[in-house]
């Protein structure tokens, strides 16, 4: 089968710095890798480009196997979730966060009901009444899983997530971690957390901007 991701010699610049330097690599549907390197390597750069945020200088970014462009980023977004460090969840409650993608026209004939509410919650070990809790109010974990909640009721297959397991105790990891296993979502992601390293098939390291090593392993 052909990658769902493709970065072929991709350079990027920004601010006349170089951010990311002849990088390719491949990621097949399902699979579940992790950038990992020192501050500044390059790993959210990979993220931020693929979503469109940072133009390439060269090379070409390839999802499905067409072309990343500024007429074609739509494709990607549209079913890929990003969850940060510190993800912004955009309303008052969380009730209200979770239900804000499906106020648009593209989602609302899909619009959760109370029962796939509370089993997406359930199964991310949140409790029912967090859906009244302000946003502002609940900790970085439980935002993280609520972004995840929020993606998973969309039906999201591809994630990109940025040090998703740092503000996460140790049960909330395991869910995560248990989350996604499941096949049919594919993962790319940063972190420096070993566990997560440990439950990636593939490592991807850099270094000042460059893909230095690739090293793959089964997780058992």
């Amino acid at each position: 089968m052909p990658p769902i991701i493709r970065f072929d010699q991709v350079s990027v610049t920004a601010n006349e710095k170089t951010l990311l330097s002849d990088v390719s690599f491949t990621l097949h549907a399902g699979e579940k890798a992790v950038l990992c390197g020192k501050s500044g390597s390059g790993k959210s750069s990979v993220l931020r480009t693929l979503l469109g945020l940072h133009a390439v200088k060269s090379g070409a970014v390839y999802f499905q196997e067409q072309p990343l462009t500024p007429s074609s980023v739509q494709s990607i977004r549209s079913c890929t979730a990003y969850i940060g460090q510190e993800p912004i969840l955009g309303a008052e409650t969380v009730r209200a966060a979770l239900l804000l993608p499906f106020q648009f026209k593209t989602h609302r004939e899909h619009s959760p009901t109370e029962r796939q509410l509370l089993e997406v919650l359930h199964r991310l070990q949140l409790p029912a009444d967090i859906l009244n809790r302000e946003s502002s109010r609940i900790s970085g974990g439980e935002k993280q899983r609520v972004a995840l909640a929020r993606g998973l009721l969309l039906g999201k297959t591809l994630y990109l997530l940025d040090e998703v397991t740092s503000a996460l105790d140790a049960d909330s990891k395991q869910v995560v971690f248990d989350v996604f296993a499941a096949p049919e979502l594919t993962v790319l992601s940063v972190a420096h957390d070993p566990e997560w390293l440990e439950r990636c098939s593939i490592i991807f390291e850099l270094e000042a901007g460059r893909l230095t090593q690739v090293k793959h392993h089964e997780y058992a």
